[in-house]
Order: structure tokens, then sequence, then C-alpha cells
């Protein structure tokens, strides 16, 4: 049985001298019953439909099944092509897996829900874009998503990963957490150092709300996407330079958990706050509903 704290892993994981990817397969061989073997060739089918909703936006024009987004994947793939980017090649294509993941998503193609549909881009983006950085094997990236696995089960233990319970904070949030914890792992980094990075990732995402215009997984949800990976990525570097989170991953989630029980339901993906209700927003939904044959 999975642990229900964040520091009984990194005593486990210490004590037996393993990393939290390995105690996760662990734990689910236990309680499956499936041999090591299924549950990496599981894994394994996960990170292939990761890769291709990953790719494919940086190559089609994918348009949204609401119409709000599309496109922007391959517009920051053929902006990395210039060289003129700040931040580099390597962010650029993460910023872009992130959004292509969303995209397809969106266009109602096939994606992981990781830890969910509305946050499916941000583990892909970094998990691969870091693989090809580090020259990971697809073995080596398969480890990195049970170890995000084993971080988003005490997420979800002690917290949510909803949004419609606990806002964006625990649906990106989480995701870009998971996300960092991985990276940390890849990098060699201490099952402890993959807490402190999902610590901050979580502290800095604390109170972010739900407002999906028009009720749809489109906006801001896609860029949401690139903030949580580029997170992700600038958190995992922040860790391993030896920066720790001066509070612990434990009280960071049980934080989101009570900012999320606080978030009026306006805040909470009903589409009834914040920038669904923008007058902008409020457009947006309109002309959906006009389209949809719902108003006249």
């Amino acid at each position: 049985m999975f642990v229900n704290k964040g520091i009984n892993l990194i005593d486990i994981c210490e004590e037996k001298n393993i990393s939290i990817s390995e105690y996760t397969i662990m734990c689910e061989e236990e309680e499956s019953g499936c041999a090591r073997s299924v549950i990496i060739e599981k894994m394994r089918k996960n990170l292939n439909i990761m890769r291709e909703a990953a790719e494919y936006g940086l190559t089609n024009e994918t348009k949204s099944m609401g119409g709000l987004i599309g496109g922007d994947a391959i517009k920051l793939n053929r902006y990395m092509a210039t060289g003129n980017s700040l931040t580099g090649d390597f962010m650029i294509k993460a910023m872009a897996r992130a959004v292509s993941c969303s995209e397809v998503n969106a266009a109602m193609g096939k994606i992981v829900a990781a830890p969910t549909a509305g946050s499916c881009g941000i583990i892909p983006a970094v998990i691969i874009t870091v693989g090809e950085k580090l020259n990971k094997t697809e073995d080596e990236l398969i480890n990195a998503l049970f170890t995000a696995s084993g971080v988003g089960i005490l997420i979800a233990k002690n917290a949510t990963l909803s949004g419609a319970e606990g806002g964006c904070q625990a649906e990106c949030g989480s995701a870009a957490a998971m996300g960092a914890a991985a990276v940390v792992e890849m990098m060699g980094g201490t099952p402890a150092m993959a807490l402190d990075a999902a610590a901050i990732v979580i502290k800095n995402i604390l109170g972010l709300v739900c407002d999906p215009v028009a009720g749809l997984v489109e906006v801001p949800c896609s860029k949401r996407n690139i903030a949580g990976a580029v997170s992700a990525l600038t958190t995992a570097d922040l860790t391993m330079s030896g920066v720790k989170s001066r509070i612990p991953f434990d009280d960071t989630v049980i934080a989101m958990y009570k900012v999320g029980m606080q978030l009026p339901c306006e805040l909470r993906e009903t589409a009834m706050g914040g920038l669904a209700t923008t007058p902008t927003g409020l457009k947006m939904a309109e002309n959906i509903m006009l389209k949809q044959g719902k108003i006249k």
C-alpha cells in the first residue's frame, strides 16, 4: 500500500536506497497483483500516447471543438526555428509540446489525463523534453512517469486533483509538481529533493482559480499548461542547485487543499467567475452558443 505522507515516502526510499519511481512500481505490483513487466508495458503505452499528443501540434494546425484555441503549438515550433527566443530551444520546445497536448485534447484527440485532461500537457512536455536533453532511454522516461505518479498519488490522498473541487492549482499545479519531481529524479536528485521541487511548485501556484471560458477546457487552460511546464523545469533547476523548500511537501499539499475549499464555487470550474465572466470571455461563450444554435 502506498504511504500517505511524503515524509514517509522519503524515509522508505532512503532506508531501502531506492527511488520514488521504484517504490511506486513496487506498490503497484503489490496492489494490482500484476507482474512488473505488465506494469511497465502499461506505462510505456501511456508514454507513447503522450509522445503523439506532444508532437502532433508542432506540425499540424489543430483546431479545438469550441474554436477558441488551435495553432499555437505550431507557432511556437516555427518561432524556435528562428533562433531568436530569449529562453532558448529547450524551453520553447517544452512550451510547444505542452500546448500541443492541450490542443489535441480540445480537438477530441487522444491524450493521457495525467493527472487530468485539463493539465494533460505539462508532464509530457517536461519529461519528453528533458529526456531529449539528457539523452535518456525510453525506460528512463517510463521511470520518470512512475515518479510523477507517486507524487500524484500523495496529492490525491491528501488533497485533490480536481479543478471543480480545488481550482486550477489542483490540476495544473499538481501536474507541474509531479513533473518537477520527475525531472529532479531524472537529473540524479534524491527523493527528498524531488519532493522539495514539488513543494516549491505548489507554493508558487497556490490559489490559482479554475475559470474556463464557456465552460470549455480551452481558455485559459492551454496557456496554463505552458506555465506549468515552465514552472516544473525552472523549479527542478532551482532544487538541483541546492535550494530547499522551507515549507515541506506535506504541508504545501494540505495548504493547497484548504485554499481550494475556501475558493467560492464561481472560481472552481463553473465558468461563473474570473476570466470566464470578463466582457471578452462572455462574448466568446455567446458566439459558441450562437454557432451551436443554442441561442438566436
